[in-house]
């Protein structure tokens, strides 16, 4: 299970060989922007290339864009996210996934960020 990151501060998980992968936002995100109230999902079927904007986000704070990390289609939407928005904050890297995705070129995981440059960003950010 691979997990990179953007310096939008978006994650995305590539689990399997299928070439499905689950995208969300990161503690750090989630934790800059506050109480998330209502989220912004893309539709199934939706064809995205990298660093489009995917959604929105949007808290007590401020709106932000979802962006996506790769280019691909659109699989599924997280709609146990859309009913409680809330689960952006108390389990981003978890049940607050936004959307999954069927990855078109692989070779554009290599331009992320892994864990420890993700982590030197926020530090130095």
């Amino acid at each position: 299970m691979t997990v990179k990151y953007t310096p939008d501060h978006e994650w995305i998980q590539i689990a399997g060989a299928d070439g499905i992968a689950m995208v969300g936002i990161t503690h750090h995100a989630q934790d800059a922007l506050g109480d998330v109230v209502f989220v912004d999902l893309p539709a199934v079927g939706t064809q995205l290339k990298q660093k489009d904007v995917a959604g929105v986000v949007e808290s007590v704070k401020a709106a932000a864009d979802l962006y996506a990390p790769v280019s691909g289609e659109v699989v599924e939407v997280n709609e146990e996210l859309r009913a409680d928005p809330s689960l952006a904050n108390s389990d981003p890297l978890g049940k607050g996934w936004f959307f999954k995705m069927r990855v078109a070129d692989p070779a554009e995981l290599d331009a992320l960020l892994d864990q420890t440059a993700y982590d030197d960003l926020v530090k130095n950010g």
